[in-house]
This record gives structure tokens, C-alpha cells and sequence, in this order.
């Protein structure tokens, strides 16, 4: 490997501690020649990947910033969820499901069905609003404190089936417990006889950007043992896609 490019990173890694270093500071840590690391350290000054502030000393310049945005912008989250989203069906055996923010609404944008004949079917593009169902309410309950105050203030809420939560105090408290659980689950709430676990997806600001659910009827999600041990793979699928998403290890 090019060595100029090698030591010319090594600059560059000191900046991931390190706000702002002076150029004494980078020949103590990397223990360049002076002539090298200053040379080094002007190359990247013009490139734009350094910049100096008003003392002298030298930080990252703003490219990083830009870099940064491009690479999580292009992070397409169905490529990057669909093969954690297969493996969960395998281990599961039921329907996984993938959705995203639409304003007040839940966008199914994604799906990998189950091999069981009997099951619950869920269509690409299909909405559902944020206070109904396991995977629409993780979105929800994920959100800013505010924003999410301000959309149940707005939300009229339809009944969809038997389960649907009835009024705004029943869908706080069902938030409230599915913060502190860091998951949700949903019996009969937008189709009845049918049950979804989710786990939140959190993007590389820490926000979440999606939920991924388990979805099938309600008689094979009322086992505790199993749903105990579904909401454990789920969770793992669910942190792996976030750490991909930039989010990191949370």
C-alpha cells in the first residue's frame, strides 16, 4: 500500500479523539518527521480534509461533513435490512416486515413472507397509522417527545379491529411501556386474529428511521416462551441493521 497515503491517514485518525491538534501534537502522536508531517499535514490542508483555526492548530475540515451525509444518504435501508430480514424468517418461521415514516402513516416498504400455511399477508405499499399496530407504533414511539405529543393531539382514532387501542391515554401508556421495553407487540390491532413484534431501526443521528416486526396470527404469538425468544432475535436483527445505518453499537 502507498506509504504517503497510509501516513497521511494515520493524521487524518487522530482527529477521531482529538477536536484539534497542533502540528508539534501530530509529530508527538505519530512520530513523523517534522519536514513529513508538515508536509502531510498542508497536503491535506489543501485538499480540504484539514483545516486551521485562528491559533494555528488543525481540525477536520468540512468534507467530512459532506462525506458523512453522502455515504448515509445513499445507505439504501432495504438492501441493508432484506438479508437480517430473511434470516429472521428462517429462525422465526413467520412473516417479517419492514416500514417507514409517512407523515402521520406507516409505508410498508418492504416484506419477506412466511413458509407457514396459514399466515398473515401484508402488502408492499400498504399504510397503517402510527398508533395502530406493533411495527406503525415503534415509529411512534421512538420519536422526539414533541413531535410525537403533537401527532397524537392530531390522531382521530378508528377503531380497525378489536384490538385497536380506543383513546389517547391507552396509546401513551402503550408508548411509555414500549420505551422502556425497546420493543412493542400488538394483538388484533389492525386485522383481527393477528399479532406483530417490532424493534425500532435508528439512522447514524441516532433518530429512527424505521421499524422491522415479526407478523403472523394471534394464536402463534400468544406463547410467551416463543414470543420471549422471537423478541430476542428480533432485537439482535434490529440493532445489527441500526449499527450498518451508521448508528452505532447501541
Amino acid at each position: 500500500m502507498n506509504k504517503t497515503v497510509l501516513k497521511s491517514m494515520e493524521i487524518i485518525k487522530l482527529f477521531f479523539k482529538e477536536e484539534k491538534l497542533t502540528l508539534l501534537q501530530m509529530i508527538e502522536k505519530t512520530g513523523l518527521p517534522k519536514t513529513s508531517a508538515y508536509r502531510m499535514a498542508e497536503s491535506l490542508l489543501e485538499l480540504g480534509f484539514l483545516e486551521k483555526d485562528q491559533e494555528g492548530a488543525y481540525r477536520l475540515g468540512l468534507i467530512f461533513l459532506a462525506l458523512g451525509n453522502l455515504v448515509a444518504d445513499r445507505l439504501d435501508i432495504r438492501s441493508v435490512a432484506l438479508p437480517y430480514m430473511k434470516r429472521l424468517r428462517k429462525e422465526t418461521g413467520e412473516a417479517v416486515n419492514l416500514v417507514i415514516r409517512d407523515g402521520d402513516e406507516a409505508v410498508y416498504i418492504e416484506k419477506v413472507d412466511t413458509q407457514e400455511r396459514v399466515r398473515v399477508y401484508t402488502q408492499i405499499g400498504r399504510r397503517a397509522p402510527l398508533y395502530g399496530g406493533a411495527c406503525p407504533r415503534i415509529l411512534l414511539s421512538f420519536m422526539e417527545q414533541d413531535e410525537q405529543e403533537q401527532l397524537i393531539e392530531s390522531f382521530q382514532m378508528i377503531r380497525y379491529a378489536k384490538g385497536t387501542p380506543e383513546n389517547k391515554e391507552e396509546l401513551r401508556q402503550l408508548i411509555q411501556k414500549t420505551r422502556k421495553n425497546g420493543w412493542s407487540i400488538s394483538h388484533s390491532e389492525l386485522e383481527d386474529h393477528s399479532s406483530a413484534l417490532a424493534a425500532p431501526i435508528f439512522n447514524h443521528k441516532g433518530d429512527v428511521i424505521a421499524g422491522i416486526s415479526l407478523v403472523g396470527p394471534e394464536v402463534r404469538f400468544r406463547d410467551e416462551a416463543r414470543a420471549k425468544e422471537m423478541i430476542e432475535k428480533l432485537i439482535e436483527a434490529s440493532r445489527q441493521i441500526s449499527v450498518e445505518l451508521g448508528a452505532g453499537d447501541r
